[in-house]
């Protein structure tokens, strides 16, 4: 089975994964920045891994921090990257959301529509 091709709303704010927005990258980010914190982002996530496996509480919690400061330096975490006011839906089912019409139209043809 082919890997679901994940939904981007129509305005590039968010992905949904699994009925989910979660915020996206910034798009205003330079590609060299971009490729930057997403290897960081990565970094991280790997050394998180590595902590836990591990058994190393504070190395985890390093890791986890990396992890973190990557994802607000992508604009995925922390004030949001658009400047129209409007609110940041990060983690709200898009079914909930302005979102609600474009989503059930998107996921009926998609396999993401959980």
């Amino acid at each position: 089975m082919a890997k679901p091709v994940a939904l981007t709303t129509p305005d590039g704010r968010y992905i949904v994964v699994r009925g989910r927005l979660w915020r996206a990258a910034n798009p205003g980010l330079s590609e060299s920045d971009r490729s930057r914190h997403v290897a960081a982002l990565m970094d991280g996530r790997r050394n998180v891994a590595s902590a836990r496996r591990a058994g190393d509480p504070v190395a985890e919690k390093a890791a986890h921090d990396a992890v973190d400061a990557a994802k607000h330096a992508l604009g995925e975490r922390g004030p949001v990257w658009w400047t129209d006011g409007a609110p940041d839906l990060n983690r709200h089912m898009a079914r909930t959301t302005p979102y609600a019409a474009w989503f059930a139209t998107a996921a009926a043809n998609s396999d993401d529509a959980e």
